[in-house]
């Protein structure tokens, strides 16, 4: 380059994802239930007035765009700020910038819209900040956020603004955005049906990532279409989005645990490789595992427990990724075990009467007596040894004196508790004949 040139650079041509950016709210694709005519947004549209809202939902869903195309559809001056660079003095800027736009503007053009991505972002004071000029109409604040505003956001700030969750993005939708990203090319991509399949499972439902793929794919110039293989061998496949804190991690492990307990095993199977895929800790599935076989398969198959067990016992020996397929062994094991939550309710139950009954001492006939004091208080007076009865049985009861007997545990007809329920009711059927000699 010429260094004593007056001229300017060429400007670099602009990302396919930024040419193709939605100009009217009409054009933004798999966020219906939101900006149709029935829809939260919708709705507020037809009204022609705003309020405060926080859209919540995964990268590469139309967030900002829907943010920026709010504020021209109802006249605002749009106002952007990002919580992961702005501070407090930008948060005041933007404050008195829209209050001297509301004192010198005329008609709709008073208005602010605040947009504000990465909300979450914000501690607890910045997002007070904001309460005031929300309430005053200072501002209508719309703030984007990938994470649950349930746990990110104060509830002050979600009493003042209405949250509105966007979804990822279908693989139809994603597709209308391929064809979209052709005619701005100007040619086909040069994909076979399956490769042109296996782009938008890449783009994992983000549609900036998929048009960022397809601006890769065009670059390349093929002139013969590229298969599936092909095109996976050229491009690094998209990691899944995965929160190993946040809540991602907790929804995941929910899918997987309800798989177990509702009889799946193929979809039990799915979750854990999509936890193990995500970069999950191993033993962390490994004990939420053995949980479950506690909680939901419990004594209806006591060997699942200790199959379990076995199952962490052989990951800790092989490590990655010999001794995952023990963990996948076990999850199958699992689903496909007889159910049973006997014993988790009745140790709730049990709790809970426990928390109820306070410190109500054991009936004396069952307390040791090593002392002749505690004899002479009548501590084990009356204790019958349950090997001296017929069928090793005495129907003494063991509950503090004056409760009236509960019933916690109802094994259930399943597995191994068949057998459970048959002892309990021919143990019952004894003490109530004790009762009546």
């Amino acid at each position: 380059m010429d260094l004593f040139s007056t001229s300017a650079p060429p400007e670099a041509p602009r990302p396919l994802a930024d040419r193709l950016r939605p100009r009217r709210l009409a054009e933004v694709v798999g966020q219906d239930h939101l900006l149709g005519p029935e829809g939260p947004l919708g709705l507020m549209l037809a009204r022609g007035s705003l309020g405060s809202v926080i859209l919540w939902g995964p990268p590469g869903v139309g967030k900002t765009t829907i943010a920026r195309l709010l504020a021209e559809e109802v006249g605002l001056a749009f106002e952007p700020l990002s919580a992961i660079f702005a501070g407090v003095q930008d948060l005041r800027r933007a404050f008195e910038g829209a209050r001297l736009r509301r004192s010198q503007g005329q008609g709709r053009s008073r208005g602010t819209l605040l947009f504000v991505d990465e909300i979450h972002r914000f501690n607890k004071a910045q997002q007070d900040a904001f309460l005031p000029v929300m309430e005053d109409g200072t501002v209508v604040l719309v703030g984007a956020t990938t994470e649950n505003p349930s746990f990110e956001l104060n509830a002050a700030l979600l009493s003042r603004a209405q949250v509105l969750t966007l979804r990822r993005l279908e693989p139809s939708d994603l597709e209308a955005l391929l064809l979209r990203a052709e005619r701005e090319l100007g040619r086909r991509l040069p994909l076979d049906p399956g490769a042109r399949d296996a782009l938008v499972e890449m783009a994992d439902g983000d549609g900036r990532a998929l048009l960022n793929l397809a601006e890769q794919v065009a670059s390349w110039g093929d002139a013969q279409p590229l298969g599936a293989k092909a095109l996976s061998e050229r491009l690094r496949r998209r990691a899944a989005l995965y929160d190993k804190a946040g809540e991602g991690h907790y929804n995941l492990i929910s899918a997987l645990h309800k798989s177990v307990r509702g009889s799946d095993p193929d979809a039990a199977l799915y979750w854990l490789a999509r936890m193990l895929e995500g970069g999950e800790d191993p033993r962390f599935l490994a004990r939420r595992i053995v949980r479950m076989s506690v909680e939901d398969v419990g004594l209806a198959d006591p060997e699942a427990q200790r199959l379990c067990l076995d199952a962490w016992e052989t990951y800790e020996r092989l490590g990655s990724p010999e001794g995952e397929l023990a963990l996948a062994a076990a999850v199958v094991r699992l689903a496909l075990a007889p159910k049973s939550n006997a014993v988790y309710v009745a140790y709730k139950a049990a709790r809970d009467l426990a928390r109820r009954t306070g410190s109500a001492p054991p009936p004396k006939h069952i307390l040791n007596a090593p002392t002749r004091l505690m004899r002479e208080e009548g501590y084990g007076a009356g204790y019958a040894y349950d090997h001296d009865a017929a069928d090793a049985f005495s129907g003494q009861d063991y509950f503090p004196e004056g409760m009236k007997r509960p019933v916690l545990y109802v094994p259930v007809e399943r597995g191994a508790e068949r057998e459970l329920k048959r002892r309990l009711e021919h143990f019952a059927g004894l003490r109530a004949k004790r009762r009546e000699t």
